[in-house]
């Protein structure tokens, strides 16, 4: 029972599912509260509706992950046979079950939360990630660059579901005091836009780097991503260049919108992206250039993963900026 059970947490990637909770409690604990103008304002979707979002998030995704594993299964078993548990540890049927009653549930919280903030149309949202995640692993995986712009697509919605749900209801609720002072919300909207940006940017990375791992089982399937496409030299000269425009991206952001727009100047975003976002993609372009096979890709793969966590954590240095030194 135990193993089982362990074979439905790897199967739903529990772990990815925490940081997608961590995200979105992260973009809306430690960036929107502090950002509000007004100590006397407060967050006004209720803890519990918000926990219902991030719960439906999660649900969302796992379903995603399920039924990627459940069209990947043959694939899987060349790119990384011990880690295939669909068909092997858990049955195709109760794969597809799990796939529909997650999606049930995921959707359905969605549709809710829609209606319990008066605006129906975010339903849309939650229904159209569904599609997408099912479109993504029966045909856009094996399209050149839709599947991995797909998936980027969905990553960066994760923080920015956050500010979907919450700045309608701040704009009903102090929207009058807002423009008395000529002033909006829209400064909130642009900050967590910049993670859902971030997060896009480098999990279009992430995802080509993984194609290019599983280059071999993706071609014995007849996929086409990028790496069987362009072949290996291209392959590596596109993710230098999204690279090389992610550096450039974070450095022109700092520079204009952090570090010379507050007073004294902020050296402690600098160093942060210094060391923990720049530095580590500046490593990762050169990890790209020198690997050769599956295992070299691998270690890119990782390092990525290292570049997508600072960026969350990013969150935290909001959080302490706001709170105890501007």
């Amino acid at each position: 029972m135990i193993g089982y059970l362990r074979s439905i947490l790897r199967l739903i990637r529990f772990p990815n599912l925490l940081i997608i909770a961590a995200t979105q409690y992260a973009m809306r604990y430690l960036v929107m509260e502090p950002l509000l103008p007004s100590s006397t304002f407060e967050l006004q979707f209720g803890e519990f509706q918000f926990a219902l979002l991030v719960f439906s998030t999660m649900c969302i995704a796992a379903a995603g992950y399920i039924i990627n594993d459940y069209f990947d299964t043959q694939a899987d078993m060349i790119n990384k046979p011990r880690r295939v548990v669909v068909g092997i540890k858990i049955s195709r049927r109760i794969a597809m079950i799990l796939h529909a009653v997650l999606n049930i549930i995921g959707v359905g919280i969605g549709i809710y939360l829609a209606f319990y903030i008066k605006l129906p149309s975010l339903s849309l949202v939650f229904i159209i990630a569904t599609g997408l995640l099912w479109f993504y692993s029966t045909n856009y995986k094996r399209q050149f660059l839709v599947g991995n712009l797909s998936v980027a697509f969905l990553t960066g919605l994760v923080p920015l579901m956050v500010v979907l749900f919450e700045i309608p209801l701040l704009n009903r609720e102090y929207g009058q005091v807002m423009l008395r002072n000529d002033a909006s919300f829209g400064y909130i909207f642009a900050w967590i836009s910049a993670f859902s940006f971030f997060a896009f940017f480098t999990t279009l990375i992430r995802e080509i780097v993984k194609d290019a791992e599983d280059f071999e089982g993706d071609m014995a399937y007849g996929m086409k991503t990028v790496p069987i496409i362009l072949g290996a030299v291209w392959t590596k000269t596109l993710l230098v260049l999204l690279i090389s425009g992610m550096i450039f991206m974070l450095i022109s952001l700092l520079f204009k919108y952090i570090v010379f727009s507050v007073d004294p100047l902020d050296y402690i975003s600098l160093i942060y992206f210094a060391l923990c976002l720049v530095l580590p993609l500046i490593l990762l372009a050169v990890r790209v250039l020198k690997a050769e096979d599956k295992k070299g890709y691998g270690r890119a793969s990782s390092l990525i993963k290292v570049v997508m966590l600072a960026g969350i954590l990013y969150s935290a240095v909001v959080f302490f900026l706001v709170n105890f030194k501007y």
